[in-house]
């Protein structure tokens, strides 16, 4: 008889934005795989937790992948699912620990994945969207989203660098329709105005931008900055620093600068602008690695297929903050249930002798513990396992009711779908 839950090993991508040796959380979750062997000089970036054929999670116990695993093994993932979304994950769950800025990016839609996935299978390697959602493990900071219209012209005004790589024309046009506001129509024409202003930032001559950006770490540097400017100061130098003459860096001034405290979770829909910038967090997304990117990036870059997609969405940071409840009355249990069916978080935060048992769900799910002074109980308490390392990682069938107890501080994520 199948196992219920059973312990997973992860996978590590090691990529260069990523954090170093020891300071880096994935490196710090990965030593929980026996075959580990931490280098203090190496970059360790992502932790992947799923079935995505890049870097797919094995069985502990027997080391086949994970997918062929649930492939063999359905009731697993539970009828409801796997009538949906076929033998497999709908989620991939990741640890991200970020040294380096990611690029200036933007994930498809289904109907735009599917379409590059057709023209460009090499670049867009399958034909799934990625919303994704991202928890703060430690302080981060990131691109999420335009700036509300107001806040950009305000930089417009008093950033004559950026100022000067767009046309006067395009500029007064994006100011008349910020000071009109109101009504809809209004309102499309803003958002015209936008998309106007940042595809000519996004387009502007390489040599040109190598010279505004010069000539604007130079004026921070001797302190002419105005107070408006100063709100984002720290990021507009951090990504000079390690993007010099990116025209990624100017993105400082248009897009949202979000800052988490631990436990803060923003959710990134299809089609909106976003990078991340500092920080470690917990990641989740539909199945998928598509990614469409235009600055702070050596990797290809597709400027004309980003500009094309986006919403040009302008809200305010605060509003694209994730709400966390309560999970179905759980006093220890905090829920984050983005507007997708493919997957939702839950967080649960245990001190010593206190424990929580978690309902059974209609589908699979995958947890981490990333503080892990503490047991899980299942099958009735039949069948027990006591954790010994951070980083331990754990799938959870069907169907099934979970409880866990705390030693001393016990902290799991969770990712799951619960299928209708």
């Amino acid at each position: 008889m199948v196992a219920a839950v059973f312990q997973i090993y992860g996978g590590i991508q090691c990529y260069k934005w990523g954090k170093v040796g020891s300071k880096s959380e994935v490196a710090r979750f990965a030593q929980a795989t026996p075959s580990f062997a931490l280098e203090e000089t190496k970059p360790y970036a992502e932790l992947w937790m799923g079935t995505h054929p890049s870097c797919p999670s094995v069985v502990a116990s027997s080391g086949e992948n994970l997918r062929t695993f649930l492939t063999a093994n359905p009731g697993l993932l539970g009828k409801q699912s796997v009538a949906r979304y076929g033998p497999d994950l709908p989620f991939l769950f990741k640890v991200l620990a970020i040294n380096k800025a990611l690029s200036i990016q933007a994930h498809p839609d289904k109907v735009l994945a599917e379409r590059l996935h057709h023209v460009h299978p090499d670049v867009y390697k399958d034909a799934n969207h990625k919303p994704e959602m991202a928890i703060a493990i430690t302080p981060f900071t990131g691109f999420c989203g335009f700036l509300p219209l107001e806040a950009i012209a305000t930089y417009l005004s008093v950033v004559p660098e950026v100022r000067s790589l767009i046309p006067e024309e395009i500029v007064s046009r994006f100011m008349a329709a910020v000071n009109e506001g109101g009504p809809p129509a209004v309102a499309e024409d803003a958002q015209s105005a936008l998309r106007s202003v940042f595809s000519v930032l996004m387009k502007s001559d390489e040599d040109s931008v190598r010279e505004v950006l010069k000539t604007l770490v130079a004026r921070y540097n001797s302190g002419d900055i105005d107070p408006e400017e100063q709100k984002i100061k720290d990021v507009v130098m951090t990504l000079s620093s390690q993007y010099p003459g990116d025209v990624g860096v100017l993105c400082s001034f248009l897009l949202n600068v979000v800052r988490l405290e631990p436990r803060q979770a923003i959710f990134l829909k299809a089609n909106e602008p976003h990078a991340y910038i500092s920080g470690d967090i917990v990641e989740t997304m539909a199945t998928s690695d598509n990614v469409v990117r235009a600055g702070l990036t050596p990797k290809l870059r597709d400027v004309p297929t980003l500009l094309s997609m986006l919403t040009y969405s302008a809200i305010p940071a605060a509003e694209r903050l994730m709400v966390k409840t309560h999970y179905k009355k759980l006093k220890r249990t905090i829920v984050y249930d983005p507007p997708i069916d493919e997957f939702s978080v839950l967080v649960t935060e245990l001190e010593v002798g206190e424990e929580e048992e978690h309902p059974a769900i209609n589908g699979p799910s995958i947890f981490i513990v990333t503080q892990s002074a503490g047991l899980i109980e299942w099958n009735s308490g039949r069948e027990v396992h006591h954790f010994k390392n951070d980083g331990e990682i754990f799938f959870v069938g069907a169907g099934t009711n979970i409880t866990f107890k705390a030693s001393g501080p016990l902290v799991v994520y969770r990712a799951f779908v619960e299928a209708d």
